[in-house]
């Protein structure tokens, strides 16, 4: 025998109660008719009927009720479960994008200490190269000094601490030493005002190789003097013997006079 379904078996115990109820209801209606003492079996029979029927409706409409009700329990419940895997997937995507906000701040982290390192043997490195521009500027000719002089006046003193940005620091020193640099590289002529001795000044023509060596001589040839680059400045003494060679070579980078050999007093350290 083929086992019956537990719904339909439900819905057939459901329906066997309702008739029970309404035979009983039947019965009960019946007797307190007959204990009443009712004449018209017709009519009590009519009322007892539509009483039965208005059980029934009465049944019909709770149990429409409970099935409606269920559904929209069911649909509300469903509801919950869905934001509750939706709030859950939200979750999980927030983990995740925590863990990745770690790792990434993690990274940073280490990159910083990396720049930190990096940016403090830069501080020592620009500090050891303005010390170095610092004790070169005295040995330069006068006229590279006043050349790099606005770039010079922002090296920070010995032991002082700078305002400037490693950036701008580098920067600074790179100006000065190009300039320096190529400087060095050319030979100038130069006009200047300078003590030719016995108390006296004139205005000289300066000749200057590069960083290391000049000459001058007086207007009228009759002073001249070497000089060379030391720690303190450019160091100069009187070289009066030596005013033709050193006018004639002044003359010829003036283009006063063609080019040729011309004898002059050097010292190398």
């Amino acid at each position: 025998m083929k086992p019956q379904c537990p719904q339909r078996r439900s819905t057939w115990l459901r329906s066997g109660a309702l008739a029970l109820l309404a035979g009983s209801t039947l019965m009960a209606l019946g007797q307190r008719s007959r204990a009443q003492g009712d004449d018209d079996p017709v009519a009590s029979s009519r009322t007892v009927l539509e009483q039965w029927v208005e059980t029934e409706r009465l049944l019909s409409k709770e149990k429409r009720d409970w099935v409606l009700g269920r559904e929209s329990l069911n649909e509300r419940i469903g509801l919950v479960e869905r934001e509750i895997a939706s709030f859950q997937e939200r979750i999980e995507e927030a983990k995740g994008s925590i863990a990745e906000a770690d790792k990434k701040r993690e990274e940073l982290m280490a990159e910083n200490e990396r720049l930190k390192e990096a940016t403090s043997s830069l501080v020592d490195t620009i500090a050891a190269l303005e010390g170095r521009v610092r004790a070169l500027l005295p040995r330069l000719p006068e006229p590279i000094q006043d050349k790099v002089k606005p770039l010079s006046q922002r090296l920070p003193e010995e032991g002082a601490e700078s305002k400037d940005s490693l950036s701008v620091r580098f920067q600074n020193v790179v100006g000065i030493l190009s300039q320096v640099n190529k400087y060095h590289r050319e030979i100038h002529v130069e006009t200047e005002v300078r003590d030719i001795g016995g108390g006296r000044q004139a205005e000289v023509a300066t000749l200057y190789l590069g960083l290391s060596q000049g000459y001058y001589v007086s207007n009228d040839g009759t002073a001249a003097g070497r000089g060379t680059s030391t720690a303190d400045g450019f160091e100069w003494t009187p070289q009066n013997d030596a005013a033709a060679e050193i006018a004639e070579a002044i003359r010829i980078m003036k283009s006063e006079a063609p080019a040729s050999f011309v004898r002059l007093p050097i010292t190398i350290q």
